[in-house]
């Protein structure tokens, strides 16, 4: 899982929440993000020429995904892995274009996914994702998608475990205030509370046939 990390030119996730304006913004295991309803196609790209503006204006690069529904804008962490330093105003920025645009902001479907691979010490099975995937490597341990449009994947071995038999799970990251909802939901549409011993940071669920996932929301609660 992905720790915001600040410094000289980064914001962590609490410094990031903490300042004006950023009220429709939450953090995820990708770097903030906000969505914002629209009525029409025409209504959601309405936010896009300020959005454009306001990146170049504060020398951040988001991530504009346009839909019917609405806007989705992410800032991807920096390379240093934390927050780029202009991204608060720079949200606050597309938030106030938002409202102009009369766009609706909805928090609660902010979400990123992660996909956690769990491999055999013995094994290094990146390459193989890296060229089925077109992914690009990150770091040591993980792999993207080069246009950030598919799921991260962590790579991680696990000790005592047999070779040949690989274990996956997914890191589903949500809004603080939607996770406890989100873990309700998951069991009563037949999912198992595996573990709650980090909650409210992240809860361990399992399907009915013990596929995982972890509900995560410690980017944006810590």
């Amino acid at each position: 899982m992905h720790m915001s990390a600040g410094g000289p030119d980064s914001l962590t996730s609490a410094e990031f929440r903490r300042a004006p304006g950023v009220s429709d913004w939450r953090v995820t295991g990708t770097g903030p993000q906000a969505v914002f309803t629209a009525g029409s196609l025409p209504q959601a790209a309405a936010l896009v020429a300020p959005t454009v503006a306001a990146a170049d204006h504060f020398g951040v690069a988001p991530d504009i995904d346009v839909r019917p529904e609405g806007v989705v804008v992410r800032i991807p962490y920096g390379d240093d892995d934390g927050i780029p330093a202009a991204a608060a105003e720079f949200a606050a920025a597309v938030s106030q274009a938002a409202d102009e645009a009369g766009l609706t902001p909805d928090p609660s479907l902010v979400q990123s996914v992660g996909i956690y691979v769990a491999q055999h010490s013995q094994t290094d099975a990146r390459p193989f994702f890296l060229a089925a995937l077109g992914y690009d490597p990150l770091g040591d341990t993980d792999a993207v998608d080069p246009l950030r449009g598919g799921p991260r994947l962590a790579f991680n071995p696990i000790t005592g475990d047999v070779a040949g038999r690989g274990r996956t799970h997914f890191d589903v990251y949500v809004p603080a205030d939607q996770a406890q909802a989100r873990v309700d939901a998951a069991v009563a549409a037949g999912g198992r509370l595996v573990d709650d011993s980090h909650a409210p940071s992240w809860w361990s669920l399992a399907s009915p046939d013990n596929h995982g996932v972890d509900i995560a929301a410690w980017p944006d609660a810590g």
